[in-house]
């Protein structure tokens, strides 16, 4: 019954899809003789490059086996936001693509949320650790955020080519080799995103250390956990860091850092 469902799921949302199509846009002529709005079913095969008949079936739910690469054309042929593509995968019960480029804006809501959160320590990140918004008390723990090259307002850069960033952390190598490892899985996850190989480039370039981490090809993921930090003004700082995905976009996180509670260190 679920399978059904799910298909039935399917076709309603192409059928949806196809008809708020505008022919025109397509490459077709959209004169009076229409009596449907959006694309034909035998023009949206067309431009995906199915059989007409087929996608009909697929359409109207029958069981049918769905390539990936089918629901790819259909996305395309479709114009599909990136929401509505991620929907059309998850229908056709197949794992949802990565997205393409990190992005580079954030909402505006978002960034007073940092800002609200100062005192502590508050930044919204894309998949490479860039830096899209903190607040005072973060470039505070950075030093020096505000003058750096948008491109080098990163973490894993800062970390591995910068003294203040390789003096900050108590377990420099555990925190290094952590980062190391969220890059190796970032690589993997977003293919298609040219910030990635263009980040990993510069720290293969420029640091020695991180090429001797990259070589033991570890991988690891984001973990709450207390970073221990010496910080040259305020001395010896503990903090707990924490990271909340922005339901908005997934390719967008919040990290907190909260001041590290005594009673909490065991």
């Amino acid at each position: 019954m679920a399978d059904l469902v799910q298909r039935d799921e399917l076709g309603a949302f192409l059928r949806a899809r196809r008809e708020a199509t505008d022919p025109a846009a397509a490459g077709f002529r959209s004169g009076p003789r229409r009596r449907t709005p959006g694309l034909r079913r035998e023009e949206l095969a067309q431009l995906a490059g199915l059989s007409a008949t087929w996608y009909t079936w697929l359409e109207q739910g029958r069981d049918i086996s769905v390539s990936r690469q089918v629901i790819e054309s259909l996305a395309r042929a479709l114009r599909l936001s990136g929401p509505q593509r991620t929907h059309l995968f998850t229908l056709a019960a197949l794992m949802p693509p990565p997205t393409g480029p990190a992005p580079v804006k954030v909402d505006p809501l978002l960034e007073r949320l940092v800002r609200e959160l100062s005192p502590k320590p508050a930044y919204v990140m894309n998949p490479w650790w860039d830096l899209l918004a903190y607040n005072d008390a973060y470039a505070e723990l950075l030093g020096g955020l505000d003058q750096r090259p948008e491109d080098e307002r990163n973490v894993l850069w800062i970390t591995f080519t910068e003294s203040r960033g390789s003096g900050l952390f108590v377990d420099w190598l555990g925190e290094a080799r952590s980062l190391a490892g969220q890059l190796r899985v970032a690589l993997a996850r977003y293919p298609d995103d040219p910030r990635g190989p263009a980040l990993l480039e510069s720290l293969l370039d420029s640091s020695d250390a991180f090429r001797a981490l990259w070589d033991e090809r570890s991988v690891s993921g984001f973990a709450s956990a207390r970073k221990e930090l010496r910080h040259p003004r305020l001395g010896r700082v503990d903090l707990d860091s924490l990271k909340l995905a922005d339901a908005q976009d997934e390719e967008l996180s919040l990290v907190v850092l909260l001041p590290a509670e005594k009673d909490d260190s065991g």
